[in-house]
């Protein structure tokens, strides 16, 4: 996500949280149906193993339900209008060490007694999470803009939105 404000440099998440995003996402659009960690794998074109990482962690948070077995698959624990964007990177994410002074064995600075920059940088971590925390999956999704450019960006989520509204009218 690019911005004029800040001369088109970006916060970064890690590839973790990116795809714990992406399979809520990929269930949100896929929801009422159980979905494989190798059909988001082969959708998104990531690794599987790193998926499974991922998904076991989303289960144990909560997000989603997992089930082995014949109707077996990966559903949303809550409807994608009640998953928190916020919640998801906070709980994803290592830490947000966004300077080396916010980690716990920093003791080498010789100025930290007169620097604000750590607090600076809180503060701007924790309005950025509080952003977040004002977004939900659904509406990863929902903005008619958002959803044209995820259908240009893979067709088959297309089909995934058809048949999804079929079942609702039909």
């Amino acid at each position: 996500m690019r911005s004029e404000k800040n001369g088109g440099k970006q916060m970064q998440l890690t590839r973790y949280t990116d795809y714990s995003l992406r399979v809520l996402v990929y269930l949100s659009i896929n929801q009422g149906k159980s979905a494989t960690i190798s059909e988001i794998a082969d959708f998104y074109k990531i690794s599987r193993n790193h998926l499974v990482k991922v998904v076991h962690n989303l289960s144990l948070k909560k997000y989603i339900n997992s089930s082995r077995g014949k109707g077996g698959g990966l559903r949303l624990a809550h409807t994608p209008n009640e998953i928190i964007v916020g919640a998801v990177v906070r709980d994803t994410e290592p830490n947000f060490n966004v300077a080396e002074c916010f980690t716990e064995v920093h003791d080498n600075c010789s100025i930290e007694t007169i620097c604000q920059l750590k607090n600076i940088l809180h503060i701007a971590t924790e309005n950025f999470l509080s952003t977040l925390d004002g977004y939900t999956v659904a509406d990863i999704i929902a903005d008619s803009a958002n959803e044209e450019s995820i259908i240009d960006l893979h067709p088959s989520i297309k089909r995934l939105l058809e048949e999804n509204t079929e079942k609702s009218t039909g």
